[in-house]
């Protein structure tokens, strides 16, 4: 029961047990306990993991690899524990980066969340018509936009007319294994 995810709590109560008990037998038989990250982790997550590293064996895999890799440590939001999230307001970036999680880690579309962050001059209905029809998702995936001041004086309205895009996938070990992705990066010589 424990493997397949219930808790100790739920155990003794299917059991008619108290959790000392549980908690006994789990010693007794060296049964090690998860921690509550991993526990989160395992109720959301009932079925497994919702992505898969894939074996990269064509050269267009390899090479998206090389690129979604360099996109998140340009792009990437690293602080965050368990969200991968790049923000761009180049559409093509940030649909190679999201061909990068579907074809190289199988992450499932529905898993991948949206946000806008556009100016307060610009038509919030039509930046998100530009986002949807690009990036071939219903407006009503990027939910609340957030609109901002312009920053300083220039160009802006060419290079930002419709805002950012934020793309996000939640999912702790999806974000570690791309960090270890990473740091391998760095270790190169070079």
């Amino acid at each position: 029961m424990y493997s397949s995810g219930s808790s100790m709590f739920e155990i003794a109560a299917r059991l008619g047990c108290s959790v000392n008990r549980v908690v006994y037998w789990m010693n007794k038989y060296k049964i090690k306990r998860r921690s509550r990250s991993d526990a989160t982790y395992l109720k959301r997550n009932p079925s497994g993991d919702p992505f898969r590293i894939k074996k990269i064996i064509s050269p267009e895999e390899n090479f998206l690899h090389g690129l979604g890799l360099g996109i998140y440590w340009g792009e990437g939001e690293r602080v965050s524990k368990g969200k991968v999230r790049v923000a761009n307001s180049d559409p093509g970036l940030i649909l190679l980066f999201r061909k990068f999680l579907v074809k190289n880690y199988q992450v499932t579309v529905s898993r991948i969340h949206y946000y806008l962050i556009c100016f307060n001059d610009s038509n919030p209905n039509e930046v998100a018509e530009y986002w949807s029809k690009i990036l071939r998702i219903s407006k009503d995936k990027f939910g609340k936009i957030v609109q901002v001041a312009p920053q300083g004086k220039g160009s802006y309205r060419r290079k930002s007319r419709y805002g950012v895009c934020i793309l996000e996938v939640s999912n702790i070990k999806l974000k570690k294994w791309l960090m270890e992705e990473l740091h391998g990066l760095r270790s190169l010589p070079g």
